[in-house]
């Protein structure tokens, strides 16, 4: 099933969730644990007659939704298809039937609190370094290029952040090559940015925000607040 845009999503006209790296993202909240489980167990079974499940996350007072899905198809400037992880059709389908469920069992969505931890590493060669990050980060080589047509670091569980790869650019010196990537829900990316900056954080570079919001720390450390302002 192919991959869908971002402007794809964004029509879908889903309000409880938000698009964040790869997938599509949801919290409700909840009484007690409770009505977590009944929610959760009302969720598996609508994924059942769809065939496609979400990822569960529960915690006192929320539950996290992320769906995805691992087998879509991603097709490069030459045609070639990739075989990815994204959001697809059948990740919209079921969006809508948990925001249902949702209402049937009166719970709120938080849609503005939900979050990704991703981590990025510059460097000029990510297939010599990959199988290392791989290895050290989750036990695995099969991590490495998972659900994606690069290098990129992937733990198959979920127990890790993913890890990516971009170009290292010499600027002569040390410089920081690892960095955070925070990804926010766009509602929530200026009071991020302005609670990181009122800590004595200090924004490096906002000339592609509200996409992406660099910011360093007192000793100079970066870290990305980062936005999909294409399926907004």
């Amino acid at each position: 099933m192919d991959m869908l845009s971002g402007e794809q999503i964004a029509s879908a006209g889903l309000t409880d969730w938000r698009k964040l790296a790869q997938g599509l993202h949801a919290r409700y909240l909840v009484d007690d644990f409770s009505a977590a489980a009944r929610f959760v167990a009302a969720v598996g079974d609508a994924g059942d007659v769809l065939g496609h499940h979400p990822i569960v996350s529960i915690g006192p007072g929320y539950v996290d939704l992320k769906l995805i899905s691992d087998d879509a198809i991603y097709r490069d400037g030459e045609g070639t298809e990739h075989v990815v992880e994204w959001v697809t059709k059948k990740d919209l389908d079921l969006a809508r039937r948990i925001t249902e469920i949702a209402a049937e069992h009166t719970l709120a969505a938080d849609p503005g609190s939900v979050s990704v931890i991703e981590l990025g590493l510059d460097t000029a060669r990510s297939a010599a370094i990959a199988p290392v990050w791989a290895a050290l980060l989750t036990g695995s080589p099969e991590a490495q290029g998972h659900g994606s047509p690069s290098d990129e670091i992937r733990d198959a569980t979920g127990r890790v952040p993913n890890l990516w790869f971009g170009d290292a650019v010499d600027q002569g010196g040390p410089r920081q090559r690892f960095h955070v990537e925070v990804y926010v829900a766009p509602e929530a990316a200026a009071a991020r940015i302005a609670a990181a900056v009122a800590a004595g954080g200090t924004v490096v570079d906002d000339s592609n925000a509200p996409s992406l919001t660099v910011i360093a720390d007192q000793d100079g450390n970066e870290g990305v607040v980062c936005v999909d302002t294409s399926a907004a």
